[in-house]
């Protein structure tokens, strides 16, 4: 086992920057989060991408806003740049619930405390940073930047706002996986390039005078409605959002304009997928995987989650209406070599508390890993946003032999006892049947390889929803599709003389849903003996199409009319059907279903009666 010391950690403090025997810093990360130097943590992994080129890199973590603002002054002036990051989830999301209410914990924080980040740190970080240092530039990221680069409907103050450019006063934002970006904006401010001079580098955005833009290059360009029309008309904000998604999620994307006052916000293209051997550099830097030493004796809720898990992929090709995952990551499936994964598996290993048990092998999702498109141009032509909705694209090549080899090579380890799989799994690439009969009998083997050994007692699968209408407006596939999954979830089981759960997901107040489908999600899911504990309501995050659905009133694709339950009374009136079964909520849900005129749905739930058969 390695004994660390202070300097294997990037610096937080003057006096660890000393440590160092550095003189000068080139450039300095002030974060949301506590810092946890590991892959899964943004401020570790911008950091640590810096290092690896070179540069001398410090991380000022959760600083203090609201004193003698010290902690942005302690480093002093970096030669290069600062950069703001929010952390590793929008802070709004992360620091309230979908009724508005102050969370008692913050996973990101040390013991959980809720009040060591500001609301909207890209704006409040930045804002301070400006003033003391007017002249040094300010970088923006991570997904609450990275969500909010353009007008963007936000939940919390219940209105349409600008790019987060305007509020901030950042010099540029960089969004999505920021790891290629960055190291070009250093390098071409390290030889001297004026940062007005940085107009074309891929996926940063930045705001210019609209007298003054002209395109720098041969790229197309989109110019969307203004943020002041999209206030007027709101089907114009469920226009531009969908140029937005379907140019995200475009190999050969086109420059994004929109008009904001007197200033254009100009969104540079994304760069294409990144390979496999950038992705495992990105994962293989030198990481202690572990939290700074300042935090000794404090836990860390988010750290304790993914100490012991590996993360062997990146991007999500769900395209999931209500994800900012595959909104942030992208549609396209980068994955990590064999080697990359079972070098970080041993690494994990070493931390000190290890007892031989992985808590995942996974991703965005649990079973894309190595999924792309059998022919690359077809998907170089293609802008759907999902692979697999509404169904599954015949070019998509969905072989789950990679994912087993990593599975038992991992497990073949010595000093691992088992791997289990944390990460929700798509049950519908389970299910799923190809011309290439060798293809779909590994995909059955996966499956009993899955639930035999890799399930940790409960499997997660996201259904969402019962009502096929509201997965439609979702992009999730039928329920009947779940049900089927759970029929080979139950025989393996049985077969094995397992005792495993199927833990479904839920969510309540999706645009499309109302309160009559989730009556209905409450006899179906009752009827399949489950008495629901992952369910929430539907928050509205920034920049999603089911948030702009919410918002507008309109489905960004199709441009109809959508049903959303947008106050408290609407929200809450659906939510009660998750916990139909808790008594006090029996009178509150026979009133509304008779008023929905829906008595039949009251005897359904309310009067026993045994499973139906075809679930079983």
């Amino acid at each position: 086992m390695k004994e660390w010391k202070l300097t294997d950690w990037l610096p937080t403090t003057k006096k660890e920057v000393e440590l160092k025997g550095w003189n000068e810093l080139d450039v300095i990360l002030f974060s949301g989060d506590a810092y946890v130097d590991h892959p899964s943590f943004s401020a570790a992994v911008i950091g640590r991408i810096l290092e690896a080129e070179g540069y001398k890199v410090a991380i000022v973590p959760q600083p203090n806003w609201r004193d003698d603002l010290r902690d942005f002054k302690k480093l002093g002036k970096p030669r290069l740049f600062f950069g703001v990051s929010a952390g590793c989830m929008d802070s709004m999301v992360n620091k309230y619930t979908a009724n508005k209410r102050l969370r008692s914990e913050d996973a990101y924080t040390p013991d959980g405390r809720n009040d060591m980040r500001p609301d909207y740190p890209t704006i409040a970080y930045t804002r301070i940073v400006k003033e003391i240092y007017p002249d040094v530039p300010v970088i923006a990221g991570s997904i609450e930047a990275s969500m909010r680069r353009l007008t963007h409907y936000d939940y919390w103050q219940d209105k349409l706002c600008k790019s987060i450019l305007c509020d901030s006063g950042a010099d540029m934002l960089i969004y999505g996986m920021g790891e290629k970006t960055i190291i070009q904006l250093a390098r071409e401010l390290d030889k001297g390039t004026h940062f007005n001079q940085l107009r074309t580098i891929p996926q940063t955005v930045y705001l210019t005078p609209e007298k003054r833009w002209n395109n720098p290059d041969e790229t197309p360009v989109i110019r969307l409605h203004s943020h002041q029309e999209c206030i007027r008309e709101k089907q114009k904000q469920a226009e531009n959002i969908r140029i937005i998604e379907e140019e995200s999620n475009k190999y050969n994307a086109s420059r994004i304009l929109q008009p904001v006052d007197d200033s254009l916000v100009v969104v540079n293209p994304p760069w294409p997928p990144m390979s496999e051997s950038e992705l495992d550099h990105s994962f293989d830097l030198s990481y202690t995987r572990l939290p700074h030493p300042k935090y000794k004796g404090k836990r860390i809720p988010a750290y304790d989650m993914i100490k012991f898990s590996v993360n062997i992929h990146r991007g999500c090709f769900g395209g999931c209406a209500f994800c900012t995952i595959s909104a942030h990551q992208g549609k396209f499936i980068t994955s990590r070599s064999k080697e990359s994964i079972l070098k970080e598996v041993k690494a994990v290993q070493q931390l000190p508390d290890f007892k031989g048990y992985l808590s995942d092998l996974g991703g965005p999702s649990a079973n894309m890993y190595k999924m792309g498109g059998k022919e690359e141009e077809k998907c170089k032509r293609c802008k759907r946003p999902s692979c697999i909705h509404p169904k599954i694209c015949p070019n998509l090549n969905t072989d789950h032999r990679p994912l087993l080899d990593i599975y038992r090579s991992v497990d073949s380890l010595p000093g691992i006892k088992k791997s289990f799989i944390g990460s929700g799994v798509r049950y519908d690439l389970l299910l799923h049947t190809t011309e290439d009969p060798v293809v779909d009998k590994c995909t059955e083997e996966y499956t009993h390889e899955l639930i035999k050994n890799h399930v940790s007692g409960r499997l997660k699968v996201a259904p969402e929803h019962t009502s096929d209408q509201v997965l439609s407006v979702m992009r999730k596939p039928s329920f009947e599709t779940f049900i089927r999954f759970k029929q080979i979830f139950d025989r393996i089981n049985r077969q094995h003389n397992l005792r495993q759960q199927l833990i479904p997901y839920f969510i309540s107040g999706h645009p499309g849903c109302k309160e009559e489908d989730m009556a209905e999600l409450a006899v179906l899911t009752k009827q399949m003996d489950f008495q629901l504990e992952q369910v929430q309501d539907f928050t509205p995050t920034p920049m999603t199409i089911a948030t702009e659905a919410w918002y507008t009133g309109f489905h960004p694709y199709t441009l109809k009319p959508v049903y959303s339950a947008r106050t408290q009374k609407e929200k809450l009136a659906q939510r009660q059907y998750f916990f139909w079964y808790i008594p006090e909520n029996r009178k509150q849900i026979i009133d509304s279903l008779r008023k929905l005129k829906r008595s039949d749905l009251v005897d359904k739930l309310f009067t026993r009666g045994k499973s139906l058969k075809r679930y079983k």
